[in-house]
């Protein structure tokens, strides 16, 4: 099954990939391919055979990050946060292991999908990074991936930032599992994880995410709500028409205070 977003390729019984197949754009997530990517999760999982999950990317970039146009547009802007939303999910929960192959820029919402994977190995070219907060956004769905996976001082110098780090500092803070050859080191990992048994990694996984103190789905519920918060403000409508016009976007303090649930 091919498409135009998302390239479908199966290397064994156990192993299939999903290609990111937007290069024009150096496959910046729109709403057809997020959609794509969980129509696979979903037939992944019923599959029962596939084990191994590859996410990669096609051309220059494994991700850019959203689709601007669609970040920009009233409408589609919501159902882009919204499918990010169930994307991310969907990568995070399913009960195969995932791996993301990442090469040149993995930025947003597709550095979301790197964090997302149990694993990920980058060349020694890749940098990643999230710089929604020179966007006038807050990386809130990302947000509640990165407290799982990193430090919180490192999520701090990602986020706070908004500076991209590359392939080694990723390696350092836990982003990326190995760095060099990708190729080597995915055949390393995919040998290793086909030796345990899919039961038990599954429980595995689902039981991580039970043992953190509140669980994936709870946060990102509570993070799309920020999230959405930040994306109607005059900062983000700034922060995204300077990008546009690759201009220095034009700061005004913004003193609205978050409102945490009890």
């Amino acid at each position: 099954m091919n498409n135009d977003f998302v390239i479908f390729e199966r290397y064994s019984e156990e192993i299939a990939a999903c290609i990111l197949n937007n290069p024009a754009k150096r496959n910046a997530l729109n709403i057809p391919m997020m959609q794509q990517l969980c129509d696979y999760a979903e037939r992944f999982e019923k599959d029962g055979k596939i084990r191994i999950w590859i996410l990669r990317g096609n051309g220059t970039a494994f991700c850019a990050g959203l689709d601007v146009g669609e970040v920009m547009d009233p409408e589609l802007g919501v159902e882009s946060a919204k499918m990010v939303k169930k994307c991310l999910s969907a990568v995070y929960r399913i009960p195969v292991v995932t791996l993301a192959m990442v090469h040149g820029a993995a930025r947003g919402g597709g550095a979301g999908l790197v964090a997302a994977c149990d694993f990920a190995v980058a060349d020694s070219e890749a940098t990643i990074g999230f710089p929604e907060a020179r966007r006038g956004l807050v990386p809130a769905q990302v947000m509640s991936l990165l407290i799982r996976k990193l430090k919180r001082s490192d999520v701090k110098e990602l986020l706070l930032s908004g500076e991209p780090v590359d392939a080694e500092r990723a390696l350092q803070m836990g982003l990326f599992s190995r760095v060099g050859d990708m190729e080597t080191a995915a055949r390393e990992i995919i040998s290793q994880v086909l030796q345990a048994a899919p039961g038990a990694l599954a429980k595995i996984k689902q039981l991580i995410d039970h043992l953190s103190s509140r669980s994936l789905q709870d946060d990102i519920e509570m993070c799309m709500q920020h999230y959405m918060k930040s994306r109607e403000g005059e900062e983000a409508r700034e922060g995204i028409r300077a990008f546009i016009e690759k201009r220095k976007p034009i700061w005004q303090k913004d003193c609205t205070p978050l409102n945490f649930p009890k």
